[in-house]
């Protein structure tokens, strides 16, 4: 029996050393940095072509700006949403403290218009952003849990501006994500032809919600399950079959 020196290198009874061991032993380790750098190149890939087309993307034209094959792709992510976890998964940070930063604004109203400013001027910037945030797509941990943040973000931001006299009272967290969802949808178009532009709907928007413009409005509002039904239909119009 050869004795174990460790790293996979044997001795053998007469003292010879074998290093075939070794060798296979650490054959596998430049196929995991070659992983590592294919799905390095597919999430780099897939970031640009969301931005540019939103997260209906070809998955096809993902591996083949990424530079490698369909087969590679499929065995790094799965399924579409893994690869939505990846790209989008690790970029959430600065939405979160920025929603922190709102939920603590001195003014209440300003907490409201900077954060909401904040978020659309990422719609305008990445499309697929924005099918994120304005859609129901489901299944994707963290883009959830960033969803129900910015929910909870956009109600106390709400109750806040209601506490302090600016937002009309009737409106409720429904009213304004459903809105804001709306507007979202047509911001890259507008973005298109005249960058910026979205800035203006928003405050037309928003100043529409001012206790002082306040009306008796024509229906109740949403309620959260019609929301998430209406934002999921929107999600599902046009997905691809590998979504």
């Amino acid at each position: 029996m050869g004795r174990d020196m460790g790293r996979g290198t044997t001795v053998s009874g007469d003292g010879t050393r074998n290093d075939a061991a070794s060798a296979g032993s650490e054959r596998p380790a430049p196929l995991r940095r070659d992983a590592r750098r294919n799905r390095e190149l597919l999430i780099a890939a897939a970031r640009e072509l969301y931005a540019e087309q939103g997260v209906d993307a070809p998955l096809d034209d993902i591996a083949r700006r990424a530079g490698v094959g369909n087969a590679t792709l499929y065995r790094r992510f799965p399924t579409r949403g893994a690869l939505i976890e990846a790209v989008f998964g690790e970029g959430l940070t600065d939405t979160l403290r920025r929603g922190e930063d709102a939920r603590h604004a001195e003014d209440p109203w300003a907490g409201l218009t900077g954060y909401l400013e904040y978020i659309f001027a990422g719609l305008a910037e990445d499309r697929g952003a924005n099918d994120l945030m304005t859609t129901g797509i489901q299944g994707i941990p963290s883009l959830e849990a960033l969803k129900a943040h910015h929910h909870e973000t956009v109600a106390l931001l709400l109750r806040r501006a209601q506490d302090q006299g600016t937002l009309r009272g009737d409106v409720v967290v429904e009213d304004l994500l459903f809105a804001l969802a709306a507007l979202g949808r047509v911001v890259p178009a507008s973005e298109a032809v005249v960058p910026g532009a979205w800035r203006r709907h928003l405050h037309l928007l928003l100043d529409g919600l001012r206790a002082g413009a306040a009306r008796p409005l024509p229906v109740p509002p949403l309620t959260p399950g019609q929301l998430t039904g209406a934002l999921q239909a929107l999600a599902s119009q046009g997905r691809p079959a590998d979504a």
